[in-house]
């Protein structure tokens, strides 16, 4: 459980290693809580059809708007966690974090955006370069108390 909170207390540290186990448990757990939003503001009475060409918050319920506030924060809040976490993990593959601008630029392009975003996944999944590298020791590493401090 704490490793889905690790990216929250390394909140805008860019520096350093994270392992696939960090990365992947904050990212479901930022997937179940948005899912779990987006439940509540279409419980709510949350509605996409804007064909009726009314007003779209002209009728909206206390639980839509409190889920619609929660999300947003909640997506606010998480933008800097998530783009760090995601640097230190190329950086656990010994890439630039830089890496992540340039594939985020390139999942605009038609076409090119798909094979961009499958690439990231794959170098997301991989396994990190085992024992130190350029960016620091392996976080994998049980004799090295003070990667996660």
């Amino acid at each position: 459980m704490d490793w889905m909170f690790l990216p929250y207390k390394r909140y805008a540290d860019f520096s350093g290693r994270s392992t696939r186990k960090e990365y992947w448990l904050f990212t479901a757990f930022v997937l179940l809580v948005t899912i779990g939003l987006i439940v509540l503001m279409v419980a709510g009475g949350f509605n996409l059809d804007a064909s009726n060409g009314s007003d779209r918050f002209s009728g909206s319920s206390a639980l839509e708007t409190v889920a619609l506030v929660g999300l947003i924060v909640f997506w606010l809040g998480t933008i800097i966690p998530n783009l760090a976490v995601t640097v230190r993990r190329f950086h656990d593959r010994d890439m630039s974090g830089w890496w992540v601008l340039g594939f985020g630029i390139l999942s605009r392009i038609p076409v090119l955006g798909w094979i961009a975003t499958i690439a990231q996944l794959v170098i997301l999944a991989l396994p990190g370069i085992a024992g130190a590298n350029r960016f620091g020791a392996d976080p994998r590493d049980p004799l090295n108390v003070n990667v996660f401090s």
